[in-house]
């Protein structure tokens, strides 16, 4: 009888401690409720209006499956910053075996200003099955917020996944960025700035890193200031350039911006290893080869894969999906092996 009485005097101060608890949490303030963005009737950087665009072209192209097989599950919509009643997603494909496993973090593309994270679903999906973590990842347009704004999201992106690595069984020790076309540039600035807080608001406010190990930059320029990019992304036809709306100007009106935005004047050494993928359309990777020459004159590895007569935007697709996963694990296993 005693002891039983023991364990009612227990069982009522726990309750009081967690009412307690309830009362202080709910005295704090929550983060206001997500509202998305409406839908833009002119964002339509995706697979099926680019397999529209190409397949007269390329008849033999097939839209890649997103479809998930066995021993791969998707973690959808899961929010990895907020501002305000704005909040940023990510869907997150996992490997069913039993993990730590490494990550590789896809950022879209679409011109600054235009994509969908669910571009990268079937790359992630390919990852998965070989046993790679990958998250795909939604980040502010241009129409929404300016450069470095999106620079600001991948960083987040990446010190939100770190710090839930053991949650998700991922290898905080082995991280990759990867993106296509604007996504391949805003993944490499993001990598080779990943020692730099000016990019990365969160930094004063985290003891986690929002750093990254290697990068996958699959036909993404690496220098806006190069003559062959400004014949492009400054024409002044385009009122504005994709760029151009990024930066908030012309190149000539906001030189720094341009400048500050192009991987290249980043190379040191200590800098995350590169593997370019490229298309045959050379304007997509202006840049490219200066950035691996420095690279290499100060002991940084990179590597460069060239897909014979291709499309940008090649990736979407099969045949070409599969090499450019194939090259990516190769390059992520020489450069990330395992501990």
């Amino acid at each position: 009888m005693v002891l039983a009485g023991w364990h009612r005097a227990i069982w009522r101060l726990n309750f009081v401690w967690l009412a307690g608890l309830a009362g202080v949490a709910s005295a704090t303030p929550s983060a206001p409720a997500c509202v998305a963005p409406a839908a833009d009737p002119a964002n339509s950087y995706d697979a099926a209006h680019t397999y529209a665009k190409l397949h007269k072209d390329y008849p033999f192209i097939r839209v890649a499956s997103a479809e998930l097989p066995q021993g791969v599950r998707r973690l959808d919509s899961l929010t990895y910053v907020q501002y305000g009643s704005r909040c940023l997603q990510l869907d997150l494909y996992l490997p069913s075996k039993a993990g730590p496993h490494p990550l590789v973090v896809l950022v879209h593309g679409g011109g600054w200003r235009s994509g969908f994270r669910a571009e990268f679903a079937p790359m992630a999906v390919r990852l998965a099955q070989q046993g790679w973590a990958a998250a795909t990842i939604s980040y502010r347009l241009s129409g929404e917020a300016g450069y470095p704004a999106a620079i600001h999201d991948v960083r987040a992106a990446v010190r939100w996944l770190r710090s839930h690595a053991a949650d998700y069984q991922l290898d905080g020790q082995r991280f990759a960025l990867a993106g296509g076309s604007a996504g391949g540039q805003i993944a490499s600035l993001a990598g080779v700035t990943g020692h730099l807080p000016a990019f990365d608001p969160g930094a004063a406010d985290s003891q986690v890193s929002s750093a990254v190990q290697a990068i996958i930059n699959i036909d993404g320029l690496s220098d806006f200031t190069a003559p062959a990019a400004l014949q492009y992304e400054d024409d002044p036809a385009k009122q504005p350039s994709a760029a151009g709306a990024w930066f908030g100007g012309r190149y000539a009106e906001q030189t720094a911006r341009w400048r500050a935005a192009s991987p290249v004047q980043y190379v040191r050494a200590g800098m995350p290893p590169i593997l370019f993928i490229g298309s045959s359309k050379a304007r997509f990777s202006v840049g490219r080869e200066d950035m691996m020459a420095r690279m290499q004159q100060v002991g940084v590895a990179s590597a460069m894969l060239v897909l014979p007569e291709t499309p940008h935007s090649f990736w979407m697709f099969d045949p070409w999906l599969q090499p450019s996963v194939d090259a990516t694990i190769a390059f992520l296993k020489q450069q990330l092996p395992e501990r």
